[in-house]
């Protein structure tokens, strides 16, 4: 069985002129981010003329910046959770000793817009995107801890969500001594293999 893919509204039908213009007003906002300014330093005026779209087309579909930038880093949750799952080859897979290179990719990946990051997903795994995370990162586990009949489905899906998702802040947030990607997903997937067994069947 393959567990659901709990990506998020985006991923279904829609509009096709709506899908390219928030995926331009995303990608202005990234550009925006890349160039050097803090995401607070960031205005709506500058984000909709690098898009090329109008304010009121801007506030068509999003609220504000911080719900432009929740949507503009979806995409780090999928990747999270597509990077710890690397490693499968189908249903029921052993997880190996080592991390999936895909880990440390992704980590290094995050470093080039941790400013961005770092005011969505705050220390100990807080704020919009560290929800967002730890949604789809706990949907996942449980789904698979439940589709190859692993006990304690719940319990250790929000064990593996909430560890991983508050590493990853505190270590954007500089509370985790400076570790390189490649060490850090040694280290994290030390964790998570920890907390897959740490629970025996009960009898």
């Amino acid at each position: 069985m393959t567990p659901p893919d709990p990506r998020p509204e985006r991923s279904r039908a829609e509009d096709p002129r709506t899908a390219r213009t928030k995926a331009r007003l995303r990608e202005s906002l990234l550009a925006e981010c890349a160039a050097g300014r803090e995401p607070t330093e960031v205005s709506v005026s500058a984000v909709v003329r690098r898009a090329g779209v109008g304010r009121a087309t801007f506030h068509l579909h999003y609220e504000d910046l911080p719900a432009l930038a929740v949507d503009a880093c979806a995409e780090v949750a999928h990747a999270a959770v597509d990077a710890l799952h690397a490693w499968q080859t189908g249903p029921g897979s052993l997880a190996p000793l080592r991390p999936p290179a895909a880990l440390a990719g992704y980590l290094a990946e995050v470093t080039d817009r941790a400013a961005l990051y770092r005011s969505l997903l705050l220390p100990g795994g807080g704020g919009p995107l560290g929800e967002r995370l730890h949604r789809e990162l706990r949907a996942r586990a449980r789904a698979e801890r439940s589709a190859v009949g692993a006990p304690h489905a719940d319990l250790v899906a929000s064990a593996v969500a909430a560890a991983f998702t508050g590493v990853l802040a505190d270590w954007l947030h500089g509370l985790v001594p400076d570790t390189g990607p490649p060490v850090l997903a040694d280290r994290i997937w030390a964790l998570l293999l920890a907390l897959h067994r740490a629970l025996p069947p009960t009898g």
